[in-house]
């Protein structure tokens, strides 16, 4: 299953490992079985301290293995075979068992450790799933700190019954102790403070005690990096304060437009954000999100923990969300038939029928995606006529498997009170009202800006994006703003970096002059009266 470069490359890193790794393997007669055992065997080839076993125990899923440090009670479990983005989470485990550093701060390992009572957490993922693997390292990392944490990742693919009766919609979703805990992106620092309940006064306090930046950066996408780098290489005390490194980046599957980089994926290049700022001495604080701000001789910046934040100068780079079609039903049921991203949460409506809303570029390859993994794909577009780019329209009406209709209002989001059932759509035509039984909706019209905070405090269009000049400035002396949540045109990863290190060099050039002496030396003005 392995190629050789590939091996080569993993016994290269297995050489790192210093303890003993014990693999156990609960098997059947199946091919899945078959499958993974044959790519563990691989595995454990390439070190002489990785060891295999097998086990016919009907108390665990199968196939399934645990990786565990020899003579320690250690639990992560892989049920399923972790090929695809998740293969890294399996590399990582078994580095981590191995006695290979954990990448996490000083003080969430210490939260880690000190973590009272079992933690039985259960991750249902898909193999195509961008953000799972994220998910499935983090509580990884907390199994390999504290054995009273059991680490279990399960390809809901593979475990379809179990996915049905869990009612599971949407990857990632995390279980646990048997109870639904989390469906969506979470870090390691939120699921840590969500299960330790002292750990979100702790933070606020260690966040209100710390003194004013010259520069305060909130957001942490392509625009708020660039903004931190910036500032930080001219030496002023530089702060970001985010509820997640990358922002959308994180959800975007492939990137091939970002210049000198020919391919990439989203995680990898927001990982690369994240490193690059910590490179630089710049207060990192997250996961924090932005509830208020508030102008003065030092701007604060409220946050939802309780906090507040104090600087010189601010620089906004929250970014944008997915725009919702705030129809009745869009919210009873997110993540239980309605989702917003088609690579992660497809794989759950294999052999089902599902609409997809929007007809520009996103919603089309969202449509063409789905036609690959589902029965039947219903794409519903407002306007009369398709929008994407005319390569992808041929590529979609190809397809046997997918109905466009246009020109129709979807109106509401119908389901049984657990699941979707069907979706409600005006045809503008007709002015007739038509229902679609299907199981899954998939929400592709657009971004909006992260702004409601904002209202009234700073000048915003309509749509609520940030009016800037040329150099980020925005209406209030001392506040810059940066990216998708400014009224820059075209909303592209190389875009919102160069507006974040031009927002940044319009913030120190607003520090110097605002902190230049008022009385000029009397020599200067008689050498300028000279001049003139």
């Amino acid at each position: 299953m392995l190629d050789d470069n590939i091996k080569q490359q993993l016994t290269a890193h297995f050489d790192k490992i210093a303890h003993d790794i014990e693999i156990v393997a609960s098997v059947d007669d199946g091919k899945g079985s078959t499958d993974m055992l044959s790519m563990l065997e691989e595995l454990a080839a390439l070190s002489p301290k990785i060891s295999l076993h097998e086990s016919r125990d009907d108390d665990e899923r199968q196939p399934s293995f645990n990786i565990s440090r020899a003579g320690s009670d250690m639990h992560i479990r892989f049920a399923g075979i972790p090929s695809g983005h998740e293969f890294t989470s399996l590399v990582l485990a078994l580095l981590q068992a191995g006695g290979h550093p954990v990448k996490a701060s000083e003080s969430a390992l210490s939260q880690i450790e000190n973590l009272d009572g079992k933690f039985h957490f259960e991750t249902y993922i898909s193999l195509s799933c961008q953000i799972c693997p994220d998910v499935v390292q983090a509580i990884n990392v907390m199994a390999v700190v504290n054995p009273n944490v059991h680490a279990t990742m399960i390809d809901g693919a593979h475990f379809q019954d179990e996915v049905e009766s869990r009612e599971v919609m949407a990857v990632p979703t995390i279980f646990l102790n048997g109870e639904p805990f989390h469906s969506g992106r979470i870090s390691l620092e939120e699921i840590v403070n969500r299960i330790d309940d002292s750990a979100a006064e702790r933070d606020a306090a260690e966040i209100d005690a710390k003194d004013a930046f010259d520069v305060l950066v909130v957001g942490g996408g392509p625009a708020g990096a660039s903004a931190a780098i910036y500032a930080a290489r001219k030496g002023i005390r530089t702060g970001v304060a985010a509820d997640r490194f990358g922002g959308q980046v994180l959800d975007t599957v492939g990137i091939e437009n970002f210049i000198s980089v020919p391919e990439t994926e989203g995680p990898k290049l927001a990982t690369q954000l994240e490193q690059h700022v910590l490179s630089y001495d710049v207060d990192i604080m997250k996961p924090q999100t932005a509830a208020e701000l508030l102008p003065g001789d030092l701007f604060e910046v409220k946050l939802d923990s309780g906090a507040t934040l104090r600087s010189r100068s601010v620089i906004l780079s929250t970014g944008a969300r997915w725009r919702q079609m705030n129809v009745p039903g869009e919210d009873e049921y997110r993540n239980r038939g309605v989702a917003y991203c088609p690579h992660c949460d497809g794989p759950l409506y294999k052999g089902k029928h599902v609409a997809v809303i929007g007809g520009g570029n996103s919603g089309v390859e969202a449509a063409i995606d789905l036609a690959g993994l589902v029965k039947h794909v219903t794409l519903i577009e407002f306007e009369g006529e398709l929008r994407a780019d005319a390569v992808l329209q041929r590529k979609l009406r190809s397809l046997s498997n997918v109905s466009i209709i246009t020109s129709a209002q979807t109106t509401a989001v119908v389901g049984d009170g657990k699941k979707v059932t069907g979706l409600e759509y005006l045809d503008r035509g007709t002015d007739e009202m038509h229902e679609i039984a299907l199981e899954g909706v998939f929400v592709q019209i657009g971004l909006m800006p992260n702004t409601d905070w904002l209202r009234g405090v700073v000048d915003m269009t309509d749509r609520g994006e940030i009016i800037t000049d040329a150099h980020g400035q925005t209406s209030v002396p001392g506040l810059f703003a940066a990216g998708d949540v400014t009224t820059v045109p075209y909303k592209q990863i190389v875009i919102a970096m160069g507006e974040g290190a031009t927002a940044s060099l319009g913030a120190f050039d607003y520090l110097i002059r605002h902190s230049a002496p008022t009385d000029e030396p009397a020599e200067t003005d008689e050498r300028e009266s000279k001049v003139a």
